[in-house]
């Protein structure tokens, strides 16, 4: 009966037009403003090390210890998962709308506050930045499940999933915003502020200002979400929401009637309908008939995600490490603080340009042709190709005649993950799952992708560190070296592919008939006209 609605009819069979667009703008930049806030940490955590935790007669630059770096890297993607949870559970409760103004607020405040940590102490600074960021992934968090849901239940069914697909691509804008509002920061301060090498002059090595840089880079990312929140508070809630959970047909007509520019019927018969046949489909998240439908879905989207996210982050948060380890990064001793940054920063952004905007891209030309399902095996395939690729001739990557073939092929492994299952992860679950439930199935499957993120990040950290204990970073122990963690990530990346299988593909069906809404719906309102006598449209 669902897809019997006029309104939704309309939006199914939409044609392509400005308010889509407007809507992946409006979405989108939240994206942009999460990939940004989320990445550009990595690119100060080693200019926080020289600045905070500096040891007079080093022969190294000074660098976070391992429990402060952890935290530093880890402690967003912690209130991220607790935002995804949250704010998804209360998009489904409250509406779409009122809850997408409150993660934009959050993160724009964030932000700010990120940059202002304060403290007389290296223990005060990295405090409050941990607890600034950890709100700020809270926020972050909610912009998830709710930018992916309204999309989709904004979206046409011709082409939904390149209009999901595209909003989860303005990430790969920010990761590139990220680097290249660092190379520009660091740039003018190491021009303003000349300094020796480390190595040449420790203390000298790393100037006052430098405590600027990374303080101006955080508090960039309130930029982008502030100017969009206007444009947020401005668009109507979605018709799927209004009609299939609120109930209102009438208001979701009227909504629709305005963004479509088309004229549309509230057909106020048909609620009573809908609310009389409602018991078949009344079901929660913690019921027998949620698990007979959508069990295994969801055990699909929440695993992909987290297998998915345990080698994406551990590559993205430590690109620096792998580049200093085959040596594209100068050894820390020979630069100074804000040369160290401008390079981590260029290395960053050159791999950002090269293959993880061009990868989301693809997706989004693609998503619709070939299907969800045959992207995201294929990504996972060819991630884990690539992984094995470098690690098992590791030593030859490492080489000086062979590193500029590592970054090709480590560029690959990031392409594929975008041309794959990093983006395909956050489309399925805003489309397989009824409307009521489906931004909390979404910020479920999410959050278990964060679970992912914070196993990689955290491990990923102590893992990669060489086995010889001579040679780990300071106050780290031996771990795996990078060989055997890139190994590590390969395996997981197999696991991911094996998984995908449980996923159902979702290209041009409507969302009603793949969250199979309509189930059980037509026999109640063949006992409704029964035991009533009177007509019961369908």
């Amino acid at each position: 009966m669902a897809n019997d609605l006029q309104v939704l009819n309309a939006l199914d069979v939409a044609k392509t037009q400005l308010y889509h667009f407007t809507a992946i703008v409006i979405a989108g930049m939240g994206f942009f403003t999460d990939a940004y806030d989320l990445f550009c940490i990595s690119m100060v955590t080693k200019l926080l090390g020289r600045l905070y935790y500096h040891h007079d007669g080093a022969l190294k630059p000074g660098s976070l210890p391992p429990n402060v770096s952890a935290a530093v890297n880890g402690v967003a993607f912690c209130g991220t998962l607790a935002g995804q949870l949250f704010f998804g559970w209360l998009g489904d409760k409250m509406g779409r709308k009122k809850v997408y103004g409150m993660t934009l607020m959050i993160m724009v405040i964030c932000s700010i506050a990120s940059g202002l940590s304060f403290g007389h102490t290296p223990k005060g600074v990295m405090t409050t930045l941990c607890f600034f960021r950890f709100w700020l992934g809270f926020g972050i968090g909610g912009d998830y499940p709710l930018s992916a849901t309204i999309m989709s239940e904004y979206a046409n069914k011709k082409t939904r999933g390149a209009f999901i697909a595209a909003v989860f691509a303005m990430q790969g804008f920010g990761i590139l915003a990220g680097g290249m509002v660092a190379i520009i920061v660091s740039a003018a301060f190491k021009g303003a502020f000349p300094a020796p090498a480390y190595e040449v002059d420790a203390i000298g090595s790393t100037v006052p200002q430098a405590d600027f840089v990374w303080r101006i880079i955080l508090m960039f990312g309130a930029i982008p979400a502030g100017l969009t929140y206007y444009w947020r508070m401005k668009m109507p809630e979605t018709a799927r929401y209004t009609a299939l959970v609120a109930k209102n047909l009438k208001q979701a007509a009227n909504d629709m009637s305005k963004v479509l520019q088309v004229e549309i019927e509230a057909e106020p018969e048909k609620v009573t309908a809908i609310s009389e046949a409602k018991g078949a489909n009344d079901f929660g998240l913690f019921t027998k008939e949620f698990l007979r439908r959508h069990g295994l879905h969801l055990l699909g989207t929440a695993s992909t995600w987290f297998l998915l996210d345990i080698a994406f982050y551990s590559q993205n948060l430590f690109q620096k490490d792998i580049f200093s380890a085959i040596g594209w990064i100068p050894p820390a001793q020979t630069m100074n603080a804000l040369e160290e940054v401008y390079k981590i920063a260029r290395a960053q952004t050159l791999i950002a340009l090269c293959s993880t905007v061009p990868g989301y891209w693809f997706t989004v030309a693609f998503i619709d042709k070939i299907g969800r399902f045959a992207i995201q095996l294929m990504g996972f395939f060819f991630m884990t190709v690539f992984m094995f690729a470098l690690a098992i001739p590791y030593h030859h990557w490492t080489l000086k005649d062979h590193r500029i073939g590592f970054v090709v092929m480590y560029s690959f492994t990031f392409f594929f993950a975008n041309f794959g299952p990093n983006a395909t992860t956050f489309v399925v679950p805003a489309e397989i799952f009824p409307a009521r439930l489906r931004s909390t199935c979404h910020g479920i499957s999410a959050a278990a992708g964060k679970a992912g993120a914070m196993v990689g990040a955290f491990g990923f950290l102590y893992a990669a560190q060489p086995t010889d204990p001579t040679k780990t970073d300071a106050g780290y122990p031996p771990g795996i070296g990078v060989r055997n963690s890139l190994i590590v990530l390969g395996c997981v990346n197999f696991l991911g592919m094996l998984f995908t299988f449980l996923v159902p593909e979702s290209n041009g069906k409507s969302l009603e008939d793949l969250s199979r809404e309509n189930e059980g719906e037509e026999e109640t309102v063949a006992e409704i006209r029964a035991t009533s006598g009177r007509t019961v449209p369908v």
